[in-house]
């Protein structure tokens, strides 16, 4: 076997940097509803491609630079996921049955995306589409490196939130005693659908990067399923800046190994991570 030229896994390893960054900021919003509100949200990814949908619908439509769809996104978003998480409280679903019930909820998703947009192919021709520039040998695509840099300000914003303010430490003692929390003053409920807001439109922001550099399709859906929760369960449920983390290595490793070997070789090394770590931290999420 040949090995690549070193421009070439330089490059290689660039991608997957840009891409972990894509599987942190996904697996943002799912790690922190399954670790501090301890609901398992499969809709998570529906609403990403949901908001990606929408993205293209307005960018392609109404013109609108596909960054500023953010400023409609995001709130409503919020509100989606402040909505869903009610109903799944209202009912006290547990977190095994909020798998279910959020499988259910992709379902319904996917099959709105279809009945919009159809089944077809989709790609969001923008201006940042053929935007690159050359550092060196090495070329990098602006649409990537935006990806990236939203995704290393949000996890760094949560994290700060989290750590320093009394809404994060609410957060934090719900999740680890919700009753003791609650005597102490907490109010769980307000502060899980604030949470439960958050990650939703945390899922509207990927959404917009997977517009900006993916061609779109409403069954690429399940596609994302099996990385994002490697990179969630690798960085820790509950974490902020652990699934960023985990998402690069995975994104790294994965391009490389397309690069030294052949593009079947990278969920092999993702989920081949993945098991290493839970056998070496067994009892640790």
């Amino acid at each position: 076997m040949t090995l690549p030229s070193a421009t070439l896994l330089a490059q290689s390893a660039l991608s997957g940097l840009f891409i972990g960054a894509l599987y942190g900021l996904l697996g943002l919003g799912l790690g922190l509803s399954w670790g501090l509100l301890h609901l398992i949200n499969l809709a998570h990814f529906a609403f990403a491609f949901l908001a990606a949908y929408v993205c293209y619908q307005l960018a392609t439509v109404g013109g609108v630079d596909p960054f500023l769809t953010l400023a409609i996104i995001v709130p409503s978003f919020f509100a989606l996921g402040v909505v869903v998480q009610w109903l799944l409280a209202r009912f006290e679903v547990s977190p095994l049955n909020s798998l279910l019930a959020t499988f259910g909820l992709t379902a319904i998703v996917e099959a709105t995306i279809q009945h919009f947009w159809t089944a077809d192919f989709r790609k969001l021709d923008s201006a940042y589409a053929q935007m690159k520039f050359r550092v060196g040998e090495l070329f990098v695509p602006v649409p990537e490196l935006l990806t990236f840099l939203l995704a290393v300000g949000l996890s760094l914003a949560i994290w700060a939130v989290m750590r320093y303010t009394d809404t994060g430490r609410a957060l934090r003692a719900a999740a680890e005693d919700g009753p003791i929390a609650e005597a102490f003053g907490v109010n769980r409920r307000a502060h899980s659908l604030l949470l439960a807001g958050v990650c939703a439109a945390l899922a509207g922001v990927a959404g917009v990067c997977l517009a900006l550099s993916f061609t779109l399709t409403p069954a690429q859906i399940y596609g994302w399923v099996g990385v994002v929760f490697a990179a969630v369960m690798l960085g820790g449920l509950g974490s902020a800046l652990g699934p960023l983390a985990a998402g690069i290595i995975i994104g790294v490793s994965e391009a490389l190994a397309m690069a030294v070997a052949s593009p079947s070789w990278a969920p092999i090394v993702s989920f081949t991570l993945l098991i290493a770590i839970l056998l070496l931290r067994p009892g640790k999420p």
